[in-house]
């Protein structure tokens, strides 16, 4: 019975993998990310930082190194990557945009549901405190 549950336990949590519709707003319009529509399950931050450029590769590397992420789209000044969630595989989009070379926009939404239960802003915290602490707590 065990080897049963264990061959088929994959299986069961692959059919529970929510992916979701990518969202239709993602990208930059008129020099922004869009806004978030519900706080519910989006979150968003404008980060006044040194060096725009170098802060979005130090937060490219941080998310190359988080496991259940995946880079989708990269070109100069935007970055548009996934998160997926370790038990139901619910997918989130993170995006970050230079606006100039001294603010660096970001946010984070789910594709599902009508609350992400603060993960998404948790997720922007972390990228914030990950600038802070690389460049002795200024941004």
């Amino acid at each position: 019975m065990q080897q049963l549950l264990n061959a088929t336990f994959p299986f069961i949590l692959a059919l529970f993998h929510i992916v979701g519709p990518t969202p239709a707003d993602l990208g930059v319009n008129s020099g922004h990310l869009s806004p978030c529509t519900s706080d519910a399950h989006c979150a968003s931050a404008t980060w006044a930082v040194d060096d725009a450029n170098a802060s979005l590769n130090q937060l490219k590397a941080v998310i190359e190194q988080t496991s259940g992420t995946q880079i989708l789209e990269e070109r100069p000044a935007y970055l548009h990557a996934t998160y997926s969630s370790r038990i139901f595989g619910f997918i989130d989009d993170l995006e970050l945009y230079i606006v100039d070379n001294e603010t660096l926009e970001a946010r984070s939404v789910s594709r599902l549901g009508e609350s992400d239960l603060g993960v998404n802003r948790q997720r922007l915290n972390t990228l914030e405190t990950n600038l802070r602490n690389e460049s002795d707590g200024h941004l």
